[in-house]
């Protein structure tokens, strides 16, 4: 499995933007991440950004993933491991 894509943002030719439909939210929400995490504006980011605003981010993307992803998909999709996790994780379990 690739270890990273950005395939979306490149592709995407819909409409950008928040409040339309819950599609047009989940495709522009995908955009925002997708730019948002190229490398060249994080380095900008990483050396602005306070420790306050580091931890609120990472708190809150730690809570979505452990809301939606059970511990298989945590291991495939954020993690992209080569290999299944242990057959005794379970769901959602605390990472």
């Amino acid at each position: 499995m690739e270890k990273n894509r950005h395939c979306f943002s490149e592709s995407y030719d819909g409409l950008l933007g928040f409040g339309f439909d819950r599609d047009v939210d989940a495709s522009t929400l995908t955009y925002f991440l997708q730019r948002f995490a190229q490398d060249d504006l994080m380095a900008l980011i990483r050396r602005r950004i306070s420790q306050e605003d580091i931890d609120a981010l990472a708190n809150l993307v730690m809570q979505i993933m452990k809301k939606y992803l059970s511990e298989p998909e945590y291991h495939r999709y954020f993690l992209r491991d080569e290999e299944e996790p242990p057959a005794d994780s379970s769901p959602k379990a605390s990472r």
